[in-house]
């Protein structure tokens, strides 16, 4: 019975809905009907979530506070050295907020990927093949946290300081790359937890294979290259390309030199990287769709 809806909805996400006549809608129509989808049901959880205010307020808190260390722990190690891998702390806090915004809005929207894992472990994902919605939408959008918007507002004031302690000389393109990193780095990180998502249909228990790719990427990206081995720089640039989330259009931003001797229009490229990641992750996605049997087979 599983491996039947499996079959009906293996081309569901992005789709195999189709319109009144039976014809298979386009891609177009199906991510309309995936972010409608994912629309209404975020809704209802931020209504769930609103009707104990008290409560979202404490979280919400809880979350901001508890990110917040690790910018605590910078401000801590420059208690005792003035420069940190060449960079100064104001430096550090534009990576550190560029970083971690970015992650932030991938974390609010796809931070729910993770669990994965536990709905194919139990098959609970079967419920949601029934339904005439996408799955990633729903996979995406279950139990939306809102109060993941604590480490969002973390991330913006750590920028904000970042601007107000260094000596930028802003031009016009310096100006436009700063949006541009945010967005494209949002979509690098949602990127990787579709990807993480996708193998833990293969892998079922690997949630925190997952989480040291966004959560330790994260950190990694909070500070600069300068104090990471080649090799990895290397890694995060080429194989998992999470550089392009921060290290590239800040330095660029900072007028500081690039790691491993790239051309300076590496720092326009994050847009093009989130695009061809967005599109790895959607066809890694749909091939674990496909690949699953149910629990227990």
């Amino acid at each position: 019975m599983a491996e039947l809806l499996r079959d009906q909805d293996q081309d569901q996400d992005p789709g195999t809905e189709r319109g009144g006549l039976g014809a298979p809608l386009g891609p177009l129509a199906r991510t309309r009907e995936g972010v409608r989808a994912y629309r209404l049901i975020t809704a209802m959880w931020i209504r769930s979530t609103l009707a104990y205010r008290a409560s979202f307020a404490l979280t919400a808190f809880g979350n901001f506070a508890a990110t917040g260390l690790d910018f605590v722990a910078i401000l801590l190690m420059f208690s005792q050295v003035d420069r940190l891998g060449g960079y100064g702390l104001g430096e550090i806090a534009f990576l550190y907020g560029a970083a971690s915004t970015a992650f932030g809005v991938a974390d609010l929207a796809f931070g729910s990927m993770e669990r994965l894992g536990t709905r194919v472990r139990d098959g609970t994902l079967d419920t949601l093949l029934v339904r005439p919605v996408p799955v990633l939408a729903q996979v995406a959008a279950d139990r939306f946290a809102l109060r993941r918007l604590g480490r969002i507002t973390q991330g913006l004031l750590v920028l904000a300081y970042g601007f107000w302690s260094v000596d930028i000389a802003w031009t016009p393109l310096k100006a436009a790359v700063v949006p541009l990193m945010l967005i494209s780095g949002a979509g690098i990180f949602a990127a990787v937890f579709v990807l993480g998502a996708a193998f833990q249909f293969v892998a079922q228990d690997a949630s925190e294979v997952q989480n040291s790719v966004t959560y330790g990427g994260n950190t990694l990206l909070q500070y600069p290259p300068t104090v990471f081995a080649d090799e990895l720089v290397r890694g995060v640039t080429f194989v998992v390309p999470i550089a392009f989330v921060n290290w590239l259009p800040g330095l660029y931003v900072l007028d500081r030199a690039y790691p491993l001797g790239l051309p300076r229009w590496a720092a326009f490229a994050p847009p093009l990287v989130a695009l061809a990641c967005l599109a790895l992750a959607g066809l890694a996605w749909r091939a674990g769709l496909r690949s699953y049997r149910s629990t227990g087979s």
